[in-house]
C-alpha cells in the first residue's frame, strides 16, 4: 500500500511539471511504466451530458484516429453504465488483454471516463487504475484553470455567443457531494438563449443556492443574468443572507435598467437542514418526502428589477433527512414542455443519484418538445441527508 501510494505521490508531481494541457499523457506515462497499459485515452462528458468525446494520449496507437472523431452517444452504451453506477468495466479486449473503463468523478461531479487497455489485470492492478482515475479529476479539475483544452472537450455543437456568456455564468461542476447533502443541476439551452442561471456554494455552516430566469432571449438574456449572478454573488460573498442578496441584486437591475429576472434564493444551515429562502417571482420549489411529490407554496415576490414599491420576504422551510428538493424555472413547465410529467418522472427516480434524475427530467422535457425548446429549460436537486457526522440519537 506504501508503494501504491508513492506512485500515487509521483504521478501528482508529474502531472504539476507537465504543461496543463497534458494530463492525460502524464497518466498515460505513469500506467505504461507500471503495467504496461496500451491504449489510454481520456473521454469528456459533453454539456449537455448526452455525448462523449474521446482525447487519447499523446504517442497513443489510436491517438491520429481520435482527431476530429464524431463525438460518442452516451445513451445506453457500456460508458453509460460506467458513469450511472459510478464502478469500474472490465472486459475482454478481443486480443487477449483487458479493456478497463473507469469513472473520473470528482466530488460527485462526473467528468467522464478513463480507458486503458492491459494485458493483465488483477484486483491490485484494478485499485491502482481506479486511484489513477481519482487522481486525473483531482489533475483535470486543477489544470482546468490554465487551458481551453478540456472545456473544448465538453463541446459537441456551436457556441452562440449568448451560450458563451451563459455557460461562464454557472459553476463548474454541475454536481457536488458533501456529509450533508447532495445536488445536481442541469441547464438545457433553448434554441435562442432564454437566461437561465444555478449557482451554489458551500461554506462553513451554510448551503447557499439559487435558480434565476433572466427575461429576454439571446444576448440582451445572457448579459441581463450576468448582472444578476455578479450582484447576487457580490451580496453573498459579502456574507448577506437570502434577503440581502435578493435586495442587492434587485437594486442593481433598477440602476442598470436591464430587464426583469425571476430567482430563487435559499441558504441551507449546514447543521439543521432550516432552509431561509426568498422567491422573486419565480415557480413554486417542489419537494419529493416519503413518496409522495408535492409543491412547497410559499409566498410570491415580485420579479427582480420591476420598479414598484415592495420588499422582499424571507421565508423559511425545513427539510428532514431523506428530503428531495427540486428547484425548477419556467422553461421545465411552460408551452411544450407541459406535456412532460413531471411528477411522474421525480417520483420514479425518487431512489437515484440526483445527477441521474435531472438526466431524466431534462430528457423527459427535451422529448416533450421533439427537441427544440423555445425557452432554456433548468433544474437543480438538492438531496438533504442531515448530519450524518452526528451520533444516532444526538440532537
Amino acid at each position: 500500500m506504501e508503494g501504491a501510494d508513492l506512485e500515487l505521490g509521483e504521478l501528482l508531481t508529474a502531472a504539476e511539471a507537465a504543461p496543463p494541457g497534458e494530463s492525460v499523457d502524464v497518466v498515460a506515462r505513469d500506467l505504461q511504466k507500471r503495467f504496461g497499459a496500451e491504449r489510454v485515452s481520456f473521454l469528456f462528458v459533453d454539456l449537455i451530458g448526452q455525448r462523449l468525446v474521446r482525447l487519447a494520449a499523446a504517442g497513443a496507437a489510436d491517438a491520429d484516429d481520435t482527431d476530429g472523431a464524431e463525438p460518442i452517444d452516451l445513451q445506453g452504451s457500456v460508458y453509460d453504465s460506467v458513469l450511472r453506477s459510478q464502478r469500474q468495466h472490465v472486459e475482454p479486449d478481443g486480443q487477449g488483454g483487458r479493456r478497463v473503463i473507469t469513472p473520473v468523478t470528482n466530488r460527485g461531479d462526473c467528468l467522464g471516463v478513463l480507458e486503458v487497455t492491459l494485458q493483465s489485470a488483477d484486483d491490485t492492478v484494478l485499485r491502482q487504475v481506479r486511484d489513477a482515475a481519482h487522481a486525473l479529476a483531482y489533475i483535470i479539475v486543477t489544470d482546468g484553470r490554465f487551458t481551453d483544452l478540456y472545456h473544448l472537450g465538453k463541446r459537441t455543437t456551436e457556441t452562440s455567443l449568448a451560450a458563451e456568456i451563459q455557460h461562464q455564468l454557472l459553476p463548474s461542476a454541475p454536481c457536488c457531494e458533501a456529509v450533508q447533502f447532495t445536488l445536481a443541476a442541469g441547464l438545457v439551452p433553448a434554441d435562442d438563449i432564454g437566461g437561465d442561471t444555478y449557482d451554489y456554494t458551500l461554506d462553513r455552516d451554510t448551503l447557499h443556492l439559487s435558480i434565476t430566469d433572466a427575461m429576454g432571449h439571446d444576448t440582451n438574456s445572457a448579459l441581463l443574468a450576468t448582472l444578476l449572478v455578479g450582484a447576487l454573488r457580490q451580496a453573498r460573498r459579502s456574507g448577506c443572507d437570502a434577503l440581502l442578496q435578493a435586495d442587492h441584486a434587485h437594486q442593481a437591475l433598477l440602476r442598470h435598467s436591464r430587464g426583469l429576472a425571476t430567482g430563487q434564493l435559499l441558504c441551507v444551515d449546514l447543521e439543521t437542514g432550516l432552509c431561509e429562502l426568498v422567491n422573486a417571482g419565480h415557480p413554486w420549489p417542489l419537494r419529493l418526502r416519503d413518496g409522495a411529490v408535492e409543491e412547497v407554496k410559499l409566498a410570491v415576490n415580485l420579479p427582480f428589477g420591476v420598479a414598484a414599491r415592495s420588499s422582499y420576504r424571507l421565508q423559511q422551510l425545513q427539510l428532514r433527512p431523506g428530503d428531495r428538493l427540486i428547484l425548477l424555472t419556467d422553461g421545465m413547465l411552460d408551452r411544450g414542455a407541459a406535456a412532460a410529467d413531471l411528477t411522474s418522472v421525480i417520483r420514479d427516480t425518487g431512489e437515484l443519484h440526483p445527477r441521474e434524475a435531472v438526466r431524466a427530467l431534462t430528457a423527459a422535457v427535451l422529448d416533450a418538445c421533439r427537441g427544440s425548446l423555445r425557452d432554456d429549460a433548468t433544474v437543480l436537486i438538492l438531496d438533504w441527508h442531515g448530519d450524518r457526522r452526528r451520533p444516532v440519537g444526538h440532537g
